[in-house]
Formats: structure tokens, C-alpha cells, sequence
């Protein structure tokens, strides 16, 4: 009986051992196919990163030679490193034999997934893209667009931030911005600061014209070049319109914008020149 079961154990044994053997050979087949294709993986990644790495200097370079918004510049530099680090991952995937048919598929039903959630800001996204290549206006420029007006402090890849005159923050989004009209009052380096100021019917336009012009050029905001302007601006409603239109530089716009109404009006008020008076006409029908 003893020997039975020493002959019985010898036999499990050698079976462990051959099965063993067995899942050796395995492992070592494995290694020796895998092996080149993981270190043929891992050259590509290194290689890969290297040759990334410059042609994302090498873009920015030339996004910098073309005065490309700094902001705008990163942007499409990680969209380009992003893009290409993706390929290259799908390539080494490739490499090791998997398929990637499925991969891409993923990627893809992802990509219109992700498109479909963020609509408005991809959008915005765009926007932003457009506005920081053509460049409509720049930080400091004074512009009007989708009914607000102020000092541009901000341009971002999805908003722009306005400061308006009341000093009010001002987000505007960069989708509904870039295709929208956009007014820059400071393309042509000066801005005309138009305001309007009332006389009286009986008044003398000519004079009242050079006493406003006269008041315009006392303000030391004011430009020389271009002169001052005081247009007849509407006739009705038994007053004058006029069009009181000095030209200041940016930065000095809104001090211009009210200190010069109050010049004028004070210049008006000291030359006898009145404002008009309104009029009321009541009509009362009685019965007969």
C-alpha cells in the first residue's frame, strides 16, 4: 500500500512538473513574439514624444512670427499635440495586434457625442478662434456689439469681457459675438465723441457754433487734429439739434464724453444762447 501511494504521488508530481513545463514553453513563446513588438512600441513612443515636442515648438513659432494672440497660440498647439498623441497611440496599439477599428469607432461615436453636449460651446469655441485670428479689435479698444458698449479687458477662447462706462463687467459670448456687427471705435487711432446738446428756434446757429467750437478747444483732452465739428442736427419739436463732435484719443473718451457737454452748456448759458423751451399744446373739446 505504501508503495502504491509513493507511486501514485511521483505520478501527480511529474504531471505538476510537465504542466508546469508546459506553461513555461507558453510564457516563453509569448515573450519571444511579444518581446520585438513591445520594444518596437515603446522606440515609437519616444520617437513619437520627441518628434511631437518639435512640431509643437516648430507651431508655435510660427503662430508667434504671425502675432498670433498668446492665448491662441496655446490653444492650437494643444489641439495639434493632442491630435497628434492620439495617432500615435492608435499607431502603437496597431503595432502590439490589436485591431483598432474599434478604437476608431469609439473615438468617433465619442467625438459626436461630446459635439452634441457642447453645441453652444464649441460654438463659443469658434468664436473665439475667429475673433483671436481676424482680429476685429484688440484689448483696450472701445467697441459696441450685441447691444453693449465698453472697454475690451478680455479675450478669451469662449467670452469677452467688456468694462462698460457705468463700470460694469460685460461677458459677451465669442459664437454670438463673431457673427454679429461689431463697432471699433478705435480703428483710426482717435475717437469722435458724439453728443447733442438743444437751442431754442430764435437762436443763432452760427453763433452758437462758434462759441460750442470755442468751448470744445478750452478742454486740454480735446485734439486739434481733426478740428472740433458742430453740425445742425435736426429742426423740430420747436428746437435746434446740434451735433457737438470734438476728438479725443481712447483712454480719454468718456472724460471727454461728459466734461465737454458741461463746457458747452456753461459756454452757452455765459453768451446768452438758450435752450429751448418746451411746449405743450392741450386741446379742449367741450360739448356743445
Amino acid at each position: 500500500m505504501k508503495l502504491l501511494q509513493i507511486s501514485t504521488d511521483l505520478t501527480g508530481a511529474n504531471n505538476l512538473l510537465d504542466q508546469g513545463g508546459v506553461w513555461m514553453m507558453k510564457i516563453k513563446d509569448m515573450a519571444l513574439s511579444y518581446a520585438p513588438k513591445i520594444l518596437g512600441a515603446l522606440l515609437v513612443y519616444l520617437i513619437g514624444q520627441w518628434i511631437i515636442g518639435r512640431i509643437g515648438a516648430l507651431f508655435r513659432k510660427v503662430l508667434a512670427g504671425k502675432n498670433f494672440d498668446p492665448s491662441l497660440q496655446n490653444f492650437l498647439v494643444s489641439i495639434v499635440k493632442v491630435t497628434l498623441t492620439i495617432l500615435m497611440f492608435l499607431a502603437i496599439i496597431g503595432m502590439l495586434g490589436v485591431n483598432i477599428t474599434s478604437f476608431a469607432a469609439l473615438l468617433a461615436g465619442a467625438g459626436l457625442a461630446i459635439g452634441a453636449a457642447l453645441n453652444g460651446s464649441l460654438g463659443n469655441l469658434a468664436g473665439g478662434v475667429m475673433l483671436m485670428i481676424f482680429k476685429p479689435f484688440r484689448i483696450g479698444d472701445i467697441i459696441e456689439a450685441q447691444q453693449s458698449m465698453g472697454l475690451v479687458t478680455e479675450i478669451g477662447i469662449f467670452n469677452t469681457t467688456l468694462l462698460s462706462p457705468e463700470n460694469k463687467t460685460i461677458i459677451l459670448p465669442n459664437g454670438a459675438l463673431s457673427t454679429g456687427v461689431i463697432v471699433n471705435f478705435n480703428t483710426h487711432g482717435n475717437l469722435r465723441v458724439d453728443m447733442k446738446l438743444a437751442v431754442g428756434l430764435d437762436q443763432n446757429i452760427d453763433f452758437a457754433r462758434e462759441v460750442a467750437i470755442g468751448a470744445m478747444k478750452q478742454h486740454p483732452k480735446v485734439l486739434e487734429t481733426p478740428q472740433p465739428e458742430v453740425s445742425v442736427m435736426e429742426v423740430a419739436d420747436g428746437m435746434t439739434t446740434l451735433a457737438i463732435r470734438p476728438y479725443t484719443t481712447q483712454e480719454n473718451y468718456w472724460t471727454v464724453y461728459f466734461e465737454v457737454q458741461e463746457l458747452v452748456k456753461k459756454a452757452f448759458d455765459s453768451n446768452g444762447i438758450k435752450a429751448p423751451i418746451p411746449h405743450r399744446v392741450i386741446i379742449n373739446k367741450s360739448n356743445n
